[in-house]
């Protein structure tokens, strides 16, 4: 498995980004996907998750402003971002684990794709 993000940028606060991570390498990926994020100074943290049949989960912080989504065809999850506030700027990282629900081991990492927010 070889996860690889894409789509952060710069947007104004209130505006919308849309992350994608695509699985590019030879084997599968059987269990959960999901995306984290890592502000500058501060520790990586859980943003959100997706089952292999759909289910997801938030962080309270970016509940009803972001939706995760799977396309289990193509290997890629995405990420669609609205109403984004300076306090969401970060690196956003997606990932990958063998598990498909709740625990996913998340074992497989992206390289990451920096989202910055302006007031």
């Amino acid at each position: 498995v070889h996860l690889v993000e894409s789509g952060g940028g710069s947007v104004e606060a209130g505006g919308s980004l849309r992350l994608s991570c695509a699985n590019s390498g030879d084997s599968g990926i059987n269990g959960c996907m999901g995306w984290f994020r890592q502000a500058a100074g501060k520790q990586r943290e859980w943003v959100s998750s997706v089952s292999t049949d759909g289910r997801t989960n938030y962080d309270v912080s970016v509940a009803g402003r972001f939706t995760i989504s799977r396309d289990r065809v193509k290997e890629t999850v995405y990420l669609q971002m609205n109403a984004l506030k300076p306090e969401d700027t970060a690196m956003y990282y997606c990932a990958a684990g063998p598990h498909p629900w709740p625990g996913c081991g998340y074992n497989v990492w992206g390289q990451g794709t920096q989202v910055t927010v302006s007031s």
